[in-house]
């Protein structure tokens, strides 16, 4: 059984969905000190040694022990954004996003020890339709506080579907992890069938 160093309810979903074991075990890491040591990185890069970190702290504490890790970031023309603090962020989120392609970064990364085994970082474009003010504030009545810990204000298997008028790229990078990278490095590394 592998150890998920992460707490969304996402990932665990994918994972459950997709018959992985699992015991999930937050990674208690301060993101934004680890982004300031990354200057000059691309967005994929970033997500990428978020998902090692995050492994890697989990990994610390149960040696010996297979950790997956996962991290996604979202990027509008050039400008990175993290999750809403409040509801009003939110909002200006999704009034910035209005109209735009947004591109979501998603990374993983397998580590055992103190050794990265496995990672990689997917990426997925989002073309947001025109939002209205009154749709954003029915949206947000309807699913805050839920996407209030999603990256890109939504939950793309919930109400945050009508934001988008197409996307390209792999469902599973939309919902927050490379899923069929992560299935094909576990059955290398032995945890899983062949």
């Amino acid at each position: 059984m592998i150890l998920l160093a992460s707490k969304s309810a996402s990932r665990r979903a994918m994972l459950d969905a997709a018959g992985v074991g699992y015991e999930a075990i937050p990674a208690a890491i301060d993101e934004r000190v680890l982004e300031a040591g990354l200057p000059g990185c691309a967005p994929g890069e970033v997500a990428e040694a978020l998902s090692v970190a995050k492994a890697q702290a989990v990994a610390a504490q149960h040696p010996g022990r297979l950790v997956l890790g996962s991290d996604s970031l979202v990027v509008c023309q050039g400008r990175r954004f993290d999750k809403p603090q409040d509801r009003e962020q939110a909002a200006e989120h999704l009034r910035f996003f209005s109209g735009k392609v947004m591109e979501l970064h998603s990374g993983a990364a397998i580590v055992r020890g103190d050794v990265c085994e496995w990672s990689t970082c997917s990426l997925a474009q989002l073309h947001m339709r025109e939002l209205s003010e009154e749709y954003i504030r029915l949206y947000l009545d309807t699913e805050w506080p839920a996407v209030s810990h999603c990256v890109g204000v939504f939950r793309i298997e919930a109400m945050g579907v009508q934001l988008f008028e197409r996307i390209e790229g792999d469902q599973f990078t939309v919902l927050g992890m490379p899923l069929l990278g992560v299935l094909g490095a576990l059955r290398e590394l032995g945890e899983l069938p062949s």
